[in-house]
């Protein structure tokens, strides 16, 4: 028999508003004896149905909800599931063979990650309940998607909220080669799925990255003569590479392996233009007030570090880290020259961001003009009643 989650009388609000998280201090009683990862039924205090997930009593979220319905949570959910959100993707661009297709809580898939790059796909096990099914899962997507074979990079911190340690490896089909060779608006990358950041790639800055590609053409035509950009936290030099057509570009990132990567990738791309491209490891900070010393101004600087914020305790020192960071940046702009800055902490609001970026700005004199407001990529939906997975957030400014 199917184990029931009662939850507290003034706590089934975000349930049933289909929020799909049940933390533990939100239930009352467990009826029955689930095994983690379990389906398990949530109802109310005066015992209706609610909803129904998968649990895990070792994690703070208890219930993962799977579905707001009175209904089987069988291999056919799954299966008809994991459709639904394949098939909602954009298809047909010129990035056909990179995207998201499953964007966990965002595609009512809590727990789950599925990034394809050319045959392969990547999968990412985020929770326990996902965990125990992800062969199937594998062998699902197999079926859906005709990839050569799924890999498995579930090696992320969060696991161990879920009483998981980190796994990687094939999952099913075919072990993917070294280096996945995936199309960019024409541009060839190099995706190292295996050892790259997050499931190999920033498939989130896709549409960034595309804005960054037209802005710079665009500049480039208007002022009639190459560009100068920074790219800062660089990883694997998508920004730059964008920008090598049509100027100069200097990467700047602690990471040696992603910036010989990096390297490789424009050698692939613009043989007769590697001189333009400049890889340089160094702390981003430090590179930062040293370039401001230098009085060295740049074009266009991207800013894209990793989250600093992991949670709401970290939140003060994340923005102190942020306003550093955008306060140097707007000092090496040009007159007239753009920055795109971010910040991928859930934990910073998009309305705290452009706070501690208004902040930055004040504190240099100069000006600057919001010209749009930035997202993560329309791969990377999100769910309107979860707006936790709304993580990316940038602007696009014209400083003077």
């Amino acid at each position: 028999m199917t184990a029931r989650i009662i939850i507290k009388a003034d706590r089934e609000k975000p349930i049933i508003n289909q929020h799909p998280w049940v933390f533990s201090g939100a239930i009352a009683e467990v009826k029955g004896s689930p095994a983690p990862g379990d389906i398990v039924d949530v109802v109310s205090s005066k015992g209706k149905f609610l909803a129904r997930g998968y649990w895990n009593a070792q994690s703070q979220i208890q219930v993962r909800i799977l579905t707001w319905r009175d209904e089987p949570v069988d291999d056919t959910w799954w299966f008809n599931a994991l459709q639904r959100a394949i098939s909602v993707r954009p298809g047909g661009d010129s990035r056909a063979d990179m995207k998201r297709l499953v964007n966990a809580e965002n595609d009512y898939l809590p727990g789950l990650v599925v990034d394809r790059y050319g045959e392969w796909l990547v999968l990412q096990a985020l929770t326990l309940g996902v965990d125990i099914r992800k062969a199937r899962i594998a062998e699902m997507l197999r079926e859906l998607v005709k990839p050569l074979g799924v890999y498995e990079r579930s090696d992320v911190d969060v696991r161990r909220k879920e009483g998981l340690g980190e796994v990687t490896g094939v999952l099913s089909g075919d072990e993917p080669p070294a280096l996945i060779e995936v199309d960019e608006f024409g541009r060839k990358l190099l995706i190292d799925v295996r050892k790259g950041h997050k499931t190999g790639y920033y498939l989130d800055q896709a549409d960034n990255r595309r804005l960054f590609l037209d802005l710079v053409k665009r500049l480039s035509d208007e002022h009639a003569r190459e560009l100068d950009v920074l790219n800062l936290f660089s990883y694997t030099g998508s920004f730059s590479l964008h920008a090598l057509p049509y100027g100069r570009a200097a990467n700047i990132d602690a990471s040696r392996d992603a910036l010989e990567l990096a390297e490789q990738i424009t050698q692939a791309n613009f043989p007769d233009r590697d001189d333009l491209a400049e890889y340089i490891l160094a702390d981003v900070f430090e590179y930062l007030r040293d370039t401001v010393d230098r009085h060295i101004q740049y074009d266009l600087v991207v800013l894209d570090p990793p989250k600093f914020a992991h949670n709401a305790q970290q939140v003060d020192k994340a923005a102190r880290g942020y306003k550093d960071l955008n306060l140097n940046a707007f000092k090496v702009i040009a007159p007239g020259g753009y920055l795109l800055t971010f910040s991928c902490s859930g934990a910073i609001t998009r309305d705290l961001f452009q706070k501690i970026v208004f902040g930055a700005l004040a504190d240099t004199g100069r000006q600057a003009q919001i010209v749009r407001h930035l997202s993560q990529a329309e791969d990377h939906p999100v769910a309107l009643t979860f707006p936790e997975g709304e993580y990316l957030k940038g602007l696009l400014l014209r400083v003077w």
